[in-house]
């Protein structure tokens, strides 16, 4: 009895196996008369069925389905190009099925160099893949280019996505595939492709890959830096992302863009203390770094500390005089002073100031009009800092009341 059953279950297991191949028969014969989506869609059932050798023929079969697909929208977009015709070509298709074509090569290639029933390893279809792929893998950059033109943002990681791991795929074995002059401008793309699909997973995957290159580098930390930003869940996602931030200042120094980051972090953590330690730092690192100064500046403004603040505004601002925030903050501060020497040198009964006092108060509240008359100069559309109250603030306290009622009718009122 245990003997019948084992020849029964032999019958069963043979019978499976012709009938998946007849399935990759059938889709060929398909294919052979250019019935193209039929073959691909006769030939799925063979995809998971059967030993590995017809896996692996099935999924050749498929590729050989999608490439025809592609090649022949291809040739057909290549005719209007020579005719200068305009028949509609269906390039989003043409863009799929090459993406298409190139996975199911792969996976092909798996069930390829799996052992057969015997045990052995027989690869029949890498040599002719690799022929048609090592180049053929070129058309997922144009796939991915035109998917990303046309905001699909998924399609086009997908495409090149599948550019960079293909490069690594066994597949191509024995094929130097170092010398990839694209590779890790890809990779970037990549990641920028699934950082406009919130596919953050991927976005830090890909920019490390294109990081590896030094021309891809800066732009590659940039998009890893923004992705941290945008997931930032714990106090330990913080930390990573300041310390991103700061390895990204250290390597690229010219970007101020991170120290930058950095000091706005702190500002809106509400840390006086956090952020003038940090800004310290910075000075000592980069004398001549504005940011660093107006940092300190705003620490110590925060702190109440207004002459140590306005001292580091005004050095910003002889770093670069074209910096409006510098000295925006600078008329800014010089105000609080004036109002916190109001407040000191007031008669505590009367509230009122003696001549010499309010001098003193007119020379810093002038002090604080030069530099808010300096930004409305570099600044007259107010699109950095909208100055307007401030300087109609100084016109008002200093008691000239044409200025006044000039900005009193920006304002508006």
């Amino acid at each position: 009895m245990k003997k019948l059953m084992m020849v029964a279950m032999m019958a069963v297991a043979t019978t499976s196996a012709f009938a998946q191949a007849d399935v990759v028969k059938n889709a060929k014969k398909l294919l052979d008369k250019g019935s193209v989506t039929e073959a691909i869609s006769a030939v799925q059932p063979a995809l998971t069925a059967g030993t590995n050798e017809d896996k692996a023929a099935a999924w050749n079969l498929l590729s050989s389905a999608y490439y025809k697909q592609f090649s022949d929208i291809q040739a057909k977009k290549i005719e209007n190009q020579v005719k200068q015709t305009n028949e509609p070509v269906d390039e989003a298709t043409m863009n799929k099925a090459v993406v298409a074509a190139l996975e199911a090569a792969m996976k092909c290639d798996e069930f390829d160099n799996m052992p057969n029933e015997k045990g052995k390893v027989k690869p029949k279809f890498r040599q002719a893949n690799q022929q048609i792929y090592q180049n053929g893998r070129l058309q997922c950059i144009n796939a991915g280019q035109y998917e990303y033109n046309q905001k699909n943002y998924a399609g086009a990681f997908k495409a090149f996505a599948m550019y960079v791991d293909s490069g690594d795929s066994p597949l191509f074995t024995g094929i130097d595939m170092s010398k990839d002059e694209y590779k890790y401008e890809v990779a970037y793309f990549a990641s920028l492709s699934a950082y406009q699909s919130k596919d953050y997973a991927n976005v830090i995957k890909y920019a490390k890959i294109a990081a590896q290159d030094e021309s891809k580098a800066k732009d590659a930390t940039e998009i890893l830096v923004f992705s941290k930003k945008e997931t930032m869940k714990t106090k330990q996602d913080t930390l990573e992302y300041i310390d991103m931030l700061k390895d990204a200042s250290a390597k690229f120094p010219q970007d101020n863009r991170y120290s930058a980051w950095i000091g706005d972090y702190y500002l809106q953590s509400g840390n006086p203390e956090q952020l003038l330690k940090w800004a310290e730092e910075e000075i000592a690192k980069r004398p001549d770094d504005k940011f660093g100064y107006t940092y300190k500046g705003e620490a110590l403004r925060m702190s109440n500390k207004f002459d140590e603040a306005v001292e580091c505004y005004k050095k910003a601002f002889e770093i670069d005089p074209t910096y409006v925030a510098a000295a925006y903050q600078a008329g800014v501060s010089l105000n609080s002073k004036a109002i916190s020497m109001k407040d000191q040198l007031a008669d505590k009964k009367t509230g009122k100031l003696t001549v010499d006092n309010a001098n003193k108060i007119k020379a810093v509240l002038n002090d604080a009009k030069s530099y808010l008359e300096k930004v409305r100069e570099l600044d007259p559309s107010h699109e950095t800092v909208d100055w307007r109250y401030a300087l109609y603030q100084m016109y008002y306290s200093l008691g000239d009341n044409e200025k006044a009622s000039e900005i009193e009718k920006m304002l508006g009122q």
